[in-house]
């Protein structure tokens, strides 16, 4: 989904902002948020919903080291969700790449299998990367899963970037009042990535 395109001017946009004023001037932030957290991972899921489970887990064992590390620093434990998240990266990205030169090299004729990369893989990975690291040093720490879930997949930034930090993000969703922030970046960021679409 394009966000100059007319399904995303037409009916995404207006239903994502719709629902999520309706929540919040409710009193329902909590709502609020998980409706927003749900557009954006639908968002996200529009080119290929195949991907979507990795994102979700992606993001369910990055939440949970990432608690780990904030009770518990370790080293290796950090080391470790780092290492996990590159060889993910990895796979998807070079995985490829890698069997065709191995192949072409020594004549081996393997079947080199047909890797699709999901969409912002690399967006999501480094953005839950620098959390892990930032949790290690007690910089960083959230308790709640459905406030991490949004700072990753916030859908003005997931596919286009650029890397959010997490103190420009989740402090806001701590709060009622900066619930009508969130919905005005939402706002904001679309509008500009349409006008730039629209002059490409």
């Amino acid at each position: 989904m394009l966000f100059n395109s007319g399904v995303f001017l037409l009916a995404f946009l207006p239903a994502c902002l719709l629902g999520f004023f309706a929540f919040g001037m409710r009193g329902h932030q909590r709502a609020a948020l998980a409706w927003l957290t749900f557009m954006s991972v639908l968002f996200y899921g529009w080119w290929n919903p195949v991907h979507v489970p990795l994102l979700l887990a992606s993001m369910g064992a990055n939440y949970l080291i990432g608690r780990r590390l904030g009770r518990h620093p370790s080293k290796a434990l950090l080391l470790a969700g780092i290492g996990a998240n590159v060889l993910l990266l990895g796979y998807f990205k070079y995985t490829g790449f890698a069997a065709e030169t191995v192949d072409g090299l020594f004549g081996l004729g393997w079947a080199v299998p047909h890797i699709v990369l999901p969409l912002a893989i690399s967006f999501f990975t480094f953005q839950q990367i620098a959390y892990l690291s930032d949790a290690h040093d007690g910089v960083a720490v959230e308790h709640d899963f459905l406030n991490y879930c949004l700072f990753v997949t916030f859908f003005p930034h997931l596919i286009a970037g650029p890397i959010t930090h997490h103190r420009e993000m989740l402090p806001q969703s701590r709060t009622a009042r900066s619930c009508g922030r969130i919905s005005m970046a939402s706002w904001s960021a679309a509008r500009c990535s349409c006008s730039a679409c629209s002059r490409r």
